[in-house]
């Protein structure tokens, strides 16, 4: 028996923004501990390619399942698939979201509206959809993906932020309405991450991501596979008495002196 609260064996999961970046570091994370998993995401090859790199490097079943997480409708057929196929959905890891650059006022309430589409709703319509499921079994572990943005601002980002603060609230009071069917919600605040998505922005901006990462502690970017760990530790039982609770996986604040 495992004593840390790391071992997954047995556990199902859901990884949203399973193709790529940090929700496949997550879900590939996830299988190496023992769960069976079920990822999704809006790019059917991609998502196919994903399932059976897992599958082949850890042994463990990865169903891949097309889906918009910012539609109801996907989003529900997605969890009703996962539990036709396993049973049960043990861990939720909602990793969709992106965010533009603009200055407020050059905002309108269609881009406004718009960061909040496919950042926030993202975080409602998963966390609806495996709700039923895990009081039915009596527990289960979610954890959002939000940003530092969300914690702190970033100027130039209004709507991005303030969508991605929505999460860390949202992730708090949810938290506190389900703990009493054993659900643990949490969520993790990622700093500047160098996923290939995000490389493909910076190099054409010409940013270097260490460099933008000079005034924080441990003075570098961060890697998919360092959000991925702090994932798989709040949707394990070692995080068995944390809920409500947003960790920021950002390398240390600035700080002057």
């Amino acid at each position: 028996m495992d004593s840390t609260g790391y071992e997954l064996e047995g556990r199902v999961a859901i990884v949203t923004g399973g193709g790529t970046g940090i929700g496949k570091a997550t879900a590939l994370l996830l299988a190496h501990y023992g769960c069976n998993l079920a990822i999704a995401g809006r790019t059917a090859p991609v998502l196919d390619a994903t399932a059976a790199e897992i599958e082949a490097e850890t042994g463990r079943k990865c169903l891949a399942v097309p889906t918009d997480a910012h539609r109801q409708d996907e989003v529900e057929r997605m969890v009703t698939r996962t539990v036709e196929a396993f049973g049960r959905v043990d861990i939720l890891s909602n990793n969709v979201g992106w965010g533009d650059s603009a200055p407020l006022s050059d905002v309108d309430y269609e881009a406004w509206r718009f960061e909040f589409t496919r950042n926030t709703d993202a975080a409602f319509h998963t966390t609806k959809a495996v709700g039923p499921v895990m009081r039915e079994q009596g527990g289960g572990a979610i954890v959002h993906n939000s940003s530092v943005a969300g914690v702190d601002g970033v100027a130039g980002m209004s709507a991005y932020s303030a969508s991605k603060a929505a999460i860390v609230m949202f992730t708090r009071v949810a938290a506190a309405e389900w703990g009493k069917y054993g659900i643990r919600i949490n969520a993790v605040a990622p700093g500047l991450i160098t996923t290939e998505n995000a490389m493909v922005t910076y190099d054409a901006a010409g940013i270097e991501p260490d460099a933008m990462c000079a005034a924080r502690a441990l003075r570098r970017a961060g890697t998919a596979q360092d959000v991925a760990k702090a994932i798989v530790f709040l949707a394990s039982d070692a995080a068995s008495y944390i809920t409500g609770e947003t960790l920021e996986v950002s390398g240390g604040k600035p700080m002057g002196g």
